[in-house]
């Protein structure tokens, strides 16, 4: 009986050992509010264009600063992948207008960090 309430008690001292809080490291995350394109904007199929976002307020420690450029039409994400695996720290990144439907309810989105996206804007170019 003494063994298993030694036993007892020296399991219960090691669970609360592991259950004492860690400190982590401070995460920042970094969304920066893309410039280019924005509301107005009239993109034409195949075309090449920079989209561009400001870096101006970028912490020193960003947890992820590859990036990513997705398509969104009316605000849902497509599946299309513009561009990825820069650095988020560039500031603009040159993409090619996909072939899509024409429409004035398209935006980007913009991850690395976190992601945001940009104002609605138009892309012509093909009847579909």
């Amino acid at each position: 009986m003494n063994f298993t309430s030694l036993l007892f008690a020296f399991v219960s001292v090691f669970t609360l050992v592991l259950a004492i809080p860690v400190n982590l490291d401070k995460r920042d995350v970094f969304v920066p509010p893309i410039l280019y394109p924005h509301s107005g904007t009239v993109w034409t199929i195949n075309q090449h264009h920079n989209v561009t976002w400001d870096t101006s307020h970028a912490p020193v420690n960003i947890t992820n600063s590859r990036g990513i450029i997705m398509l969104r039409k009316d605000n849902i994400a497509t599946p299309l992948i513009l561009a990825e695996g820069f650095d988020i720290l560039l500031g603009r990144f040159e993409i090619t207008v996909p072939w899509v439907v024409q429409g004035d309810d398209y935006s980007l989105v913009l991850f690395g960090d976190s992601g945001n996206w940009s104002e609605n804007f138009t892309i012509t170019g093909a009847d579909i």
